[in-house]
């Protein structure tokens, strides 16, 4: 039966991948034995039930095998059709690389290789975080796996030795790693680029290594997977042996990676598997094997699981409410933030984080850290630190590892239960930005908190003055960006953030102190720009702006007054927001035919739509003190006003 099932999944991956003319038969061939293992004898899934919070958690890293995972999440009762196959890298259900929140069973959107076991990283840290919170001796809310399948490739990538140290680091004892290890990626050997000792490499960065030296043998990869999770103490790689391609006349080779191996090798594979069906045909016993051994097996554990969360509620009552809490939406009272005096002066990397600290007292699900720099980031989680010894701490270290960071958060975002962010300086959102897609792309709601937003970061010079990254951030489908130019409207940044259902947000704040304004409103803030200083009588202008060049622009319109020049100031501390607006809205906020300065300390770019007058930056920045920073750059009230006179 087992050889049966395996051939089944084989040719329902090879035969979709040939009638698209597209796609990658050799992890098909090559790895069904043991994701048929993992899914009929481990994993505690139910595929009617696939939001069920205590399911194991299965992450196809090496995303490109993505015709493999449709064959075996079909077979499992996933709303996976036959037709959905034969629909394969179409307009569809089934697209080229799996994708969260698309595909029924998806756990998550792993395209770049290395993604995905970094997001199942996320994935393991938040059910150890959960489940020190909730379970009790007698009764676990959250006691599930994370098991991930990656290829050499995906060993391969920065991200998944910065998340996989991370985990090791961390005792992530319930995330297993199957391993198809065959030697071989799109140009050739791994050997033409690669030459780690994988059992070395991942045993010093905290991991148990298992060997199977046969990816057929079955009995060798149970064993294995019943071994990794015995082990209490560390994550555990489990390096599988296998053929790419297995069974062709092209076995071994580069050229059945990624490409279809077309219709008479199938027919020979066929003959040498034995295999007689047509394509796209499996026989009923296959069918009924894996509802017996995936879908009725995986019932009877969420049946149980289910009694043990009626016992929970009847015994634990307020922790069950406090579970339910975590998995619905906030509401965020701005009565319960601080509060700040018109007038007096804050950064507002300071401002967030003494909002995170409010946060944290009434939403204790709220969870990050930052990239080695908390101290100046001041994106602190609560209770302590996240360690080995220390599973409910809120504050997650996670060393100079942004890329890791920004994708371990996705993972705990898709886990669900929990509100994360991430902080770093914004410079260094050029690690971040493929995760940061890719949050943007499954419109999960992580939030980033990016400080030292500008030139104004002063001595640290080019290398830490971001320039371009408002833009590059501005540029990304479904990321809403939100510059707060005040302590007010970042309070207001992150009420907008934390009710975030279906974006990620950024956050982009102040090193240096700014003034705080009486006239910012959370309505503006929360339609992305509004008037923060009306004209007095005639319409002679616009100053629009963001950031620390709202008060910048405030002091300018004083002095146009004295020219008798009435200005009206606009803060737009999202362009995203903003654009979602009717167009009558946005038309009474900037009026056409009014001349507007648009002044933003970064690329210019951003600002065009609005108006042909941008006053930014094309070059980089420079080392100095701040004040000279922003003499060099033009960046004084007197400077403003001088250049919107020029017009």
């Amino acid at each position: 039966m087992n050889n049966n099932a395996i051939n089944a999944i084989r040719f329902l991956g090879v035969d979709a991948i040939n009638k698209a003319n597209s796609g990658h038969p050799g992890i098909v061939l090559g790895a069904a034995p043991m994701l048929h293992v993992l899914y009929t004898k481990h994993l505690n899934i139910n595929p009617k039930d696939d939001k069920w919070i205590n399911r194991d958690r299965f992450i196809l890293s090496a995303g490109h095998g993505s015709a493999l995972l449709y064959a075996i999440n079909h077979l499992s009762g996933f709303k996976v059709s036959i037709e959905d196959l034969k629909n394969f890298r179409q307009i569809g259900n089934t697209p080229g690389h799996p994708e969260y929140g698309h595909t029924h069973g998806i756990e998550t959107t792993s395209g770049p290789l290395g993604q995905g076991i970094s997001n199942a990283v996320g994935m393991a840290l938040a059910e150890t975080h959960l489940a020190a919170k909730f379970n009790k001796p007698e009764l676990s809310i959250f006691d599930h796996y994370t098991y991930v399948l990656c290829g050499d490739g995906d060993l391969q990538e920065g991200v998944t030795m910065e998340s996989m140290s991370l985990a090791g680091h961390l005792g992530l004892s319930k995330l297993i790693v199957l391993y198809d290890s065959n030697d071989i990626q799109l140009d050739g050997k791994t050997s033409l680029a690669y030459s780690d000792n994988a059992k070395k490499k991942f045993e010093a960065m905290g991991w148990q290594h298992l060997l199977v030296t046969d990816g057929e043998d079955l009995e060798s990869i149970d064993k294995a997977i019943k071994k990794a999770k015995k082990e209490t103490d560390k994550p555990t790689i489990i390096e599988v042996k296998t053929i790419i391609g297995r069974g062709t006349s092209i076995e071994g080779t580069s050229k059945v990676h990624g490409a279809p191996i077309g219709l008479e090798e199938a027919k020979k594979l066929r003959e040498k598997l034995q295999y007689k069906n047509e394509p796209f045909e499996v026989d009923q016993e296959v069918y009924d094997f894996y509802k017996k051994n995936v879908l009725n097996r995986g019932k009877r554990v969420q049946s149980k699981w289910n009694k043990e969360l009626a016992l929970y509620k009847e015994q634990y009552h307020n922790e069950y409410e406090q579970l339910m809490n975590y998995y619905s939406q906030p509401e965020v009272d701005l009565s319960l933030l601080p509060t700040y005096e018109k007038g007096s002066k804050e950064a507002t990397r300071n401002v967030s984080g003494k909002v995170i600290e409010s946060l944290s007292k009434t939403y204790t699900n709220l969870i990050g850290g930052s990239a080695d720099l908390t101290a100046s980031t001041k994106a602190k989680g609560a209770d302590g630190d996240f360690t080995k010894e220390n599973r409910l701490g809120r504050n997650i270290n996670f060393g100079v590892r942004e890329h890791a960071m920004a994708s371990i958060a996705n993972g705990m975002v898709l886990h669900g239960g929990l509100k994360v962010f991430v902080g770093g300086f914004f410079v260094f959102s050029d690690y971040m930005k493929p995760a940061i897609r890719l949050a943007s792309i499954m419109q999960i709601p992580v939030t980033y908190v990016f400080t030292h937003d500008t030139v104004a970061v002063g001595e640290d010079g080019p290398t830490h003055e971001p320039i371009e990254q408002l833009v590059m951030l501005r540029s990304i489908p479904n990321l809403v960006v939100l510059r707060p130019a005040d302590a007010n409207e970042t309070k207001m940044a992150w009420k907008i953030a934390m009710e975030s259902k279906d974006h990620p947000t950024a956050i982009i704040l102040t090193r240096q102190s700014v003034p705080n304004l009486e006239t910012s409103t959370y309505e503006g803030v929360n339609k992305g720009g509004y008037i923060i200083s009306k004209e007095e009588q005639k319409l002679d202008g616009i100053l629009l702006a963001s950031g620390s060049e709202v008060s910048l622009a405030l002091k300018a319109k004083e002095i146009l007054k004295q020219k008798n020049i009435d200005i009206r100031v606009v803060s737009m501390p999202s362009i995203e927001l903003f654009e979602k607006q009717e167009k009558a809205y946005k038309d009474s906020i900037l009026p056409k035919e009014v001349k507007i300065l648009a002044v933003e300390m970064a690329s210019p770019l951003s600002w065009y739509k609005y108006t042909q007058h941008v006053y930014g930056i094309n070059t980089f920045g420079v080392s100095a003190p701040l004040e000279k920073v922003l003499e060099h750059f033009g960046y004084t009230p007197q400077d403003l006003a001088d250049g919107f006179i020029k017009l």
